[in-house]
């Protein structure tokens, strides 16, 4: 019995330390940008709740420079509003160049 602990320990400690690499590694690149957009939202709306939130994509614009949009459906003073943000960044050197929000009141 006390032959199979000490592999059975080994084994629990590999897969352990395998699957929080491999779920680093699977972060998808427009996280940090997800980050942003969230940050202005809640600037833009204080105090209102996000009621859900979607990543709606990823357009190549021109050399390594990317287009990603989100969207937010939350609430403005009782009134439900659908806000768009739209992230241009570089993707060779990870730096943001422009950031839009468009907002939609829902009736």
């Amino acid at each position: 019995m006390k032959k199979m602990i000490a592999p059975v320990a080994a084994l629990l400690i590999l897969l352990v330390s395998l699957n929080g690499t491999y779920a680093n590694a699977q972060r998808p690149d427009y996280e940090k940008y997800g980050r942003i957009a969230t940050a202005v939202i809640k600037e833009d709306f204080p105090g209102e709740p996000v009621k859900d939130y979607q990543y709606m994509g990823r357009k190549q614009l021109s050399d390594g420079q990317v287009l990603d949009s989100f969207q937010f459906k939350l609430t403005d003073q009782g009134k439900p509003v659908l806000a768009t943000v739209q992230i241009t960044h570089d993707l060779k050197n990870n730096k943001l160049l422009n950031l839009t929000v468009t907002e939609q009141r829902q009736q």
